[in-house]
């Protein structure tokens, strides 16, 4: 069997070789602590559980939909409009099967082969994945630490910016846990404007912002409809991972267009699952205030835990993620990561799976208790990890 070649520009997934090794793990009765994948651990709230199953309930519900429902289209509108300050009309707003699948297709949707586009990095995976399908050429910008883990669009040639189709940016970021700021906004579409660039934002993580600060929409910023669409997700604000419910918004041709090349693949989302998210996007929101000051404080007992034993790990600003640099002695983020885990069961993810910028970087995601977190730190402690070896 001959494969198509498009296949040789997707490594194997990460997230999914870490799990083999957990599994073995657990069959050896070793403990584990897994803090790879970003996977909330909080319950959905009732009301949300409740619309889908009341939906399901009905023989109807069980039909192609092959649109999105007005009801949905109205649910997304009003809430960005209470929760961000900003105006969508129906036809600037569609759904797809989460964000991630919708990063995928949107680079074929915008780019063909051999186009340009402009990735941050390090940057979550699928990022890399919208510009593969597309076979689209990759310009990085960096988030370095100098500039707090920031999009600088200072680094960004002319030349570059001149040609490529689209640049993506995230914030807050997966995986640094950087928070954007009203000036990076700013810088950013003053610079699409520039270059008739199309900005895509990933704007997954707007909920879980800590120390007091308020998560936006990169689409309330002056001129950004015009430049801009941004996807929204409800999974890890209302946690809802696994009922992949996420929505393109803004400029409304780009959304049209996605929504076309959508119509060619999908009969549209299953009804129970728009019912559950008009009860998200309609509901109360109380829950989702806890859960970011429990993120918040296992964000604090996570970093300040590991600064305690002598590993300087920053705070995360924001996400569910902590960006935490590797010991200096190590040369590969992947062979620190799987020392990690066989010397104390804690389990983390690979900066090199990020981006070129992301090695010499691990990535913890914030899905243990409080207390199991403490027992985290005792373990990485004691298994001597962080101890300089004496011929290093």
């Amino acid at each position: 069997m001959q494969f198509a070649k498009r296949m040789d520009r997707f490594p194997d997934e990460v997230f999914a070789s870490l799990n083999e090794n957990k599994i073995e793990l657990e069959k050896q009765g070793r403990k584990v602590y897994n803090l790879s994948v970003g996977t909330p651990d909080f319950i959905t709230p009732q009301h949300i559980r409740d619309a889908l199953v009341e939906s399901a309930k009905d023989p109807a519900s069980w039909k192609y939909t092959l649109r999105d429902s007005d009801e949905l289209l109205d649910a997304v509108c009003s809430y960005y409009q209470r929760r961000y300050g900003v105006t969508l009309t129906r036809s600037q707003v569609t759904s797809c099967a989460g964000s991630q699948e919708g990063m995928g297709h949107i680079g074929m949707v915008l780019a063909d082969e051999g186009d340009t586009v402009i990735l941050p990095t390090p940057c979550y995976p699928a990022f890399i994945t919208c510009a593969r399908f597309a076979g689209a050429n990759v310009f990085y910008y960096p988030m370095s630490k100098e500039n707090n883990f920031l999009p600088n669009v200072k680094d960004i040639p002319d030349e570059v910016a001149d040609k490529a189709k689209f640049m993506i940016v995230s914030l807050p970021s997966n995986p640094t846990g950087s928070v954007g700021n009203e000036k990076n906004y700013e810088e950013i579409v003053a610079f699409a404007r520039k270059h008739d660039l199309l900005i895509i934002h990933d704007n997954a993580y707007s909920d879980i912002i800590f120390d007091g600060v308020h998560g936006g929409s990169f689409l309330a910023v002056p001129g950004a409809m015009d430049i801009g669409v941004e996807f929204f997700s409800l999974s890890k604000s209302f946690d809802v991972t696994g009922a992949r419910l996420s929505f393109l918004v803004g400029r409304e041709d780009v959304v049209q267009m996605f929504h076309k090349f959508r119509s060619q693949i999908d009969f549209g989302m299953f009804l129970p699952l728009q019912k559950a998210a008009i009860a998200a996007l309609t509901g109360p929101t109380a829950s989702v205030v806890e859960q970011c000051d429990k993120y918040e404080k296992r964000r604090d007992a996570l970093c300040s835990g590991f600064r305690s034993i002598g590993w300087n790990v920053p705070d995360s600003h924001g996400s569910m993620f902590v960006w935490a640099p590797i010991p200096s002695w190590y040369e590969s983020s992947q062979k620190f990561c799987m020392d990690l885990m066989e010397k104390s069961g804690v389990i983390c993810t690979p900066g090199a799976s990020f981006g070129p910028a992301g090695e010499g970087y691990v990535r913890f995601a914030l899905v243990l208790p409080v207390e199991v977190i403490h027992e985290v730190i005792k373990a990485v402690d004691a298994c001597g990890i962080l101890k300089k070896p004496e011929n290093a």
